[in-house]
């Protein structure tokens, strides 16, 4: 592993937690003592948050990003953003030099193998309690930086070795799967210590979201029932949030919505066909849009991107309901399908604890498979936006690709970076598209 990787991770994290310890001087940290060192081991969790979620080079601001552009739902304002505008173009102009799609790559391989190193050395933490919380804590950027892989290319590695294997995307779920249910069982035997909660970002609940995220990777292996039961654990009153401020900024606020500079979303379509576009008295739309001038095409995004000090959840209450309406659906089971897409339809916004909620009346489309399925892809947009699953969303619904048409891509998976190409041999072909 590289020592500046980790060494930089933890001086990040002694600068983004808010309680004071007496570290070592980060210049002269080690790896020997992040990784045998109970307080080093923890600021490295940190640390790894901090890497998933703050800056331009982040996922928390490529994943919207990428898959906005790819599935034409975001509108690019000024050209000269160069690794924006060759996403929005997709096809041949997209790449293997591009940033966003280097970034994607490259951040989400070094947050998992900064995670693997924390829970490989969790036998150093004295108390259960504390590598419990440790554990489940490092457990979900390990989960979400492999999500990260899993929806924008074909094929990726699962370890981190000299020119190792790249696997099917799906390798990369499964992967997930264990290292979550060795969280959750952690949790189930050793509840966080408080002493170890106050030592991490506050905003996030660690059982609800290691749960969260065990269904929606059931969801995507197309295992329906564990999907729908990890989404019935999760408690809809509870929330896990990226949290930002002025020194650490929202950066997709910081760096396109309120420069006005890089992006705006499409328009209140979101970009979809107008079969599939949200009813206008959705009241998702006025918290996720603001400042509207429909005559000069002029769509702001509001919501969670819209300051600096605004707040990203990591996974969306009403996303568990669609997970549960997607998994029943798929296995035929239209009436309880229907029943849990209703949750999400005639939510109010006052009962979101995110403030997300459509306050519309209950499905009343066919009742059919297909048809339910194009709802429940509708609702994915509008709830989740700017979830970074639209492009995910669009090639598990069957959408016209980009060789159809009426595309609703521009790419079906991105090309591997040159970066990778150059040090690994076992890199595959880029796909054509």
């Amino acid at each position: 592993k590289i020592v500046g990787s980790l060494v930089f991770l933890v001086f990040a994290a002694l600068t983004f937690n808010s309680c004071e310890e007496d570290y070592t001087n980060p210049g002269a940290v080690t790896e020997d003592q992040v990784l045998n060192s109970p307080d080093g081991l923890i600021a490295l969790g940190v640390g790894v948050q901090r890497r998933y979620s703050v800056g331009r080079q982040s996922p928390a601001y490529t994943r919207p990003t990428a898959a906005g552009f790819t599935t034409q739902s975001l509108r690019l304002i000024n050209p000269g953003n160069v690794s924006e505008n060759d996403v929005s173009l997709g096809y041949d102009e997209l790449d293997a030099d591009n940033a966003i799609v280097n970034n994607l790559w490259s951040q989400s391989l070094i947050i998992r193998d900064e995670a693997q190193s924390v829970l490989d050395n969790l036998d150093i933490i004295p108390t259960a309690s504390t590598a419990a919380g440790l554990q489940a804590y490092v457990s979900i950027f390990y989960a979400l930086a492999n999500e990260t892989l899993y929806l924008f290319f074909e094929q990726a590695p699962t370890e981190t070795a000299q020119d190792a294997a790249f696997k099917d995307r799906t390798a990369l779920l499964s992967d997930n799967v264990t290292v979550l249910q060795a969280a959750a069982a952690a949790l189930a035997s050793n509840a966080p210590s408080g002493e170890f909660l106050g030592r991490i970002p506050g905003a996030i609940d660690l059982g609800n979201t290691v749960q969260a995220l065990l269904a929606r990777n059931h969801l995507l292996l197309a295992d329906y029932p564990a999907a729908i039961s990890a989404a019935d654990a999760v408690d809809r009153s509870a929330t896990s949030l990226l949290q930002y401020d002025d020194i650490t900024p929202n950066p997709i606020a910081f760096v396109s919505i309120l420069t006005n500079n890089v992006y705006q979303p499409l328009d209140l379509t979101l970009g979809l066909p107008a079969d599939l576009q949200p009813q206008g008295n959705d009241q998702r739309l006025p918290f996720y849009f603001e400042d509207l001038m429909p005559d000069m095409q002029d769509f702001r995004a509001a919501g969670f991107y819209n300051a600096n000090g605004a707040a990203i959840p990591i996974y969306w209450p009403g996303e568990m309901d669609l997970i549960i309406a997607e998994a029943n659906a798929r296995n035929n089971q239209i009436p309880a399908a229907i029943d849990a897409l209703n949750e999400v339809l005639t939510k109010l916004p006052g009962d979101d604890p995110l403030g997300v909620g459509a306050a519309l009346d209950p499905y009343s489309g066919a009742q059919t498979q297909d048809a339910v399925l194009d709802a429940i892809y509708t609702n994915r947009a509008l709830e989740m936006m700017f979830s970074g699953f639209r492009l995910e969303d669009s090639r598990r619904f069957n959408r016209p690709g980009p060789l159809d048409a009426n595309p609703e891509r521009n790419r079906n998976f991105y090309p591997y970076p040159n970066s990778e190409r150059d040090s690994n041999p076992n890199t595959p072909p880029n796909p054509d598209i």
